[in-house]
């Protein structure tokens, strides 16, 4: 199985110690024997020109917004429409999530709610079968300020949060979409809480979300989702 990363933005140089970059986190979330992850650069313009040289798409978190005007985010933006309207198997991960409503003609903004931080528990809302029969909830990291706030055409609420209420979101029968990141690993997370605090999020609420890392994030069954998803 071959899996292309879309990848939209860079670990900073002080944190790379801890996980390696973005393509690193998610190499180690679904490598398994049988799966090559190619990395894109989409911010620097690289793509294949065969996007069916992939079994799916992930597209990854950034610091971006999707409304930025930026011309690889509108770029991307097509190439979203493109990989979906063609059938290609697509995964969006925060940032990604938000691709996905975006450009198919959802609503992003800023969270009224304000930042959306710590292991977070998601209410399942639909188990498709690619989930494996899993219902009820499930557990994983969160970084964000943007939120979907209005479905696509053709989308449907997998899963929900009081904070985030469409949580996860599908698109059809080959797109989904997670707010959270199922990549990040807790010490990555509380390495990037420490450095953003007081900085872009409150004292206060960086430690609210520190107090919920006792809780581990479901991150073996999210990657599973999204093998089987592709497979």
């Amino acid at each position: 199985m071959r899996i292309g990363l879309l990848v939209c933005d860079h670990v900073r140089d002080e944190l790379l110690p801890i996980e390696g970059d973005y393509a690193d986190m998610f190499r180690d979330l679904v490598g398994r024997e049988g799966v090559e992850v190619e990395a894109f650069d989409v911010v620097e313009g690289e793509l294949t020109d065969d996007l069916d040289s992939m079994d799916g798409w992930i597209i990854t978190g950034s610091k971006w917004s999707v409304f930025d005007e930026e011309p690889w985010i509108q770029h991307l933006a097509d190439l979203t429409r493109r990989l979906v309207d063609e059938h290609h198997k697509v995964v969006g991960v925060c940032f990604g999530h938000q691709m996905l409503a975006h450009a198919l003609g959802g609503e992003v903004r800023r969270s009224e709610r304000g930042w959306g931080v710590g292991v977070r528990q998601v209410a399942i809302e639909e188990a498709p079968d690619w989930m494996g029969g899993h219902n009820g909830s499930f557990k994983v990291l969160h970084s964000h300020q943007d939120q979907v706030e209005t479905l696509p055409p053709d989308g449907r609420t997998l899963a929900s949060t009081e904070h985030c209420p469409i949580s996860m979101l599908a698109i059809g029968d080959n797109a989904w979409g997670i707010q959270g990141h199922p990549e990040y690993s807790r010490e990555y997370s509380r390495a990037a809480l420490e450095f953003r605090r007081d900085r872009v999020i409150p004292g206060p609420l960086v430690d609210e979300a520190l107090a919920t890392f006792d809780e581990a994030p479901d991150r073996d069954l999210i990657a599973d989702w999204i093998v089987r998803f592709f497979g």
